[in-house]
């Protein structure tokens, strides 16, 4: 870990899924498992979801080749300290940070992820668009279940996997502490993000996640696109087909993201991302909490 006695942090959520933002442009702090998940304790720790890690790309070795496209990299951590492809939310929770830093202004950049490099435009009004890329539906019939109930999932990929079951009641996902137990095992080695969805009316429908390595959220970013392609498919609408945007309202329980999947197979996710706090850790803290 970096041997300075502080260390620089925000605060900021995107419908409600809330992150740890450590500024580090040069990459000169180390932040191992059990530190990433000593800062989202929300008990000993500040708190999150996730670890949104703040680094020029050049400075990174997992993200020099995307230099070129993207000058900043957004190193994301599950709260569990594990490491994950791709965060939407957080996606726009680091913009939020870079334009607040004075890095980047109201428009068009890019920033790179382990999901490859996102296009992001802040808008005059304050929303945020995340080009989120492609969604790949893998082949093969998946189950989930919670309880003694179970249901048929859709396999959808953002970068990150998705198992995104219908149910008649959001209720039925129970209390979401532990992963849903899905089959077959196989389909994800690494686990899964579940999505359990209903429907509120024409284009619109609502969820609960459990986020692999977080537990259930209060939103999710890759989540509500996974989510709207699912159901514009269950739906008989496919944009590559039709040749007309896809466009879903998607509810999450910390707000609301709009979801467009255009005809090239591209996906646009627009929401809120909010800077609640700004301070400093004690790095010797830091130290003792991964000891």
């Amino acid at each position: 870990m970096s041997t300075r006695t502080r260390i620089a942090f925000l605060k900021g959520h995107g419908t409600e899924n809330d992150f740890v933002i450590i500024p580090d442009p040069e990459n000169t702090t180390d932040l191992p498992p059990a530190a990433v998940a000593a800062l989202c304790d929300r008990r000993a720790g500040i708190g999150g979801d996730g670890l949104l890690h703040v680094v020029r790309s050049a400075a990174h070795p997992e993200a020099r080749h995307m230099a070129p496209e993207a000058e900043w990299f957004m190193d994301y951590r599950n709260g569990d300290g594990s490491i994950a492809e791709m965060c939407g939310n957080g996606v726009r929770v680091f913009a939020r940070y870079l334009q607040h830093a004075g890095y980047v202004t109201e428009g068009d950049l890019a920033i790179a992820t382990r999901g490859g490099v996102k296009s992001v435009h802040i808008d005059k009004a304050g929303d945020i668009t995340v080009g989120m890329g492609r969604a790949l539906l893998p082949e093969g019939d998946v189950t989930v279940s919670v309880g003694e109930r179970s249901w048929p999932a859709r396999n959808v990929n953002m970068g990150n996997p998705h198992a995104v079951a219908f149910v008649d009641d959001l209720a039925h996902a129970g209390d979401l502490y532990s992963p849903p137990p899905f089959s077959p095992a196989a389909t994800y080695p690494d686990g899964v993000n579940v999505e359990f969805v209903v429907d509120r009316g024409p284009g619109h429908v609502a969820l609960r996640v459990h986020e692999r390595g977080a537990g259930e959220t209060r939103s999710c970013g890759t989540g509500a696109c996974a989510v709207a392609v699912a159901t514009a498919r269950r739906d008989g609408v496919d944009p590559a087909v039709t040749g007309a945007p896809a466009t879903y309202t998607v509810d999450v329980p910390g707000g609301t993201l709009v979801i467009t999947e255009r005809p090239d197979g591209e996906i646009e996710m627009t929401g809120p991302a909010v800077l609640v706090a700004e301070g400093e850790i004690d790095a010797e803290w830091l130290e003792r909490s991964v000891r």
